[in-house]
């Protein structure tokens, strides 16, 4: 190894280790400001039923979505004191768009949930937080015998669509109290 690639292994060795102390756990112990922690304040969330608007399965996800956000921010586990509201809107789309050439049916669908939330301070009644968010995720449609494979799979994608936007909200909620706010 010469001396000029030995030096370029040994600055970026030392860069790697100045940086590495910089990395903190979003869902970590500790807190940055010395405040409360990022998960004690996403358990003091309270979930609001969710709003749903659009096709006669939505009902059902919505309530799919406030069973998945409640378990992302308390992981299971019992809620702090409340000190937040979170209202979630949602609606819904469902596309058939995959053709069979040859018998002009759908083998295959698409499902789709659009999100909006708040997350509204109870003490003041301010919004401090809002947005959006979206999932889409595909389904396959088995053949016309199948009916009844067909409309599982549907729901396994509404179950899907769910987890995203928990997801996504789970995420935005973090880093929203992770940036001490």
């Amino acid at each position: 190894m010469s001396p000029f690639t030995l030096g370029r292994f040994v600055l970026a060795l030392t860069l790697a280790g100045m940086v590495g102390g910089c990395f903190r756990p979003l869902y970590g112990d500790q807190s940055s400001v010395g405040g409360p922690r990022v998960l004690d304040k996403m358990q003091s969330i309270e979930v609001d039923p969710v709003k749903a608007t659009g096709d006669r399965r939505i009902a059902r996800v919505a309530g799919e979505v406030r069973n998945e956000v409640t378990f992302a921010l308390t992981g299971g586990g019992p809620t702090n004191t409340s000190s937040y509201r979170l209202v979630v809107s949602l609606s819904s789309q469902n596309q058939q768009v995959i053709a069979d050439v040859t018998t002009g049916r759908s083998d295959g669908g698409t499902y789709g949930i659009n999100a909006n939330y708040s997350l509204i301070e109870i003490g003041t009644g301010k919004q401090v937080l809002n947005g959006s968010s979206f999932s889409r995720v595909s389904y396959d449609l088995p053949g016309q015998m199948q009916r009844f494979a067909g409309e599982r799979a549907l729901r396994d994608a509404e179950n899907r669509a769910a987890k995203v936007i928990a997801g996504n909200i789970q995420t935005r909620l973090a880093s929203y109290f992770a940036a001490g706010t």
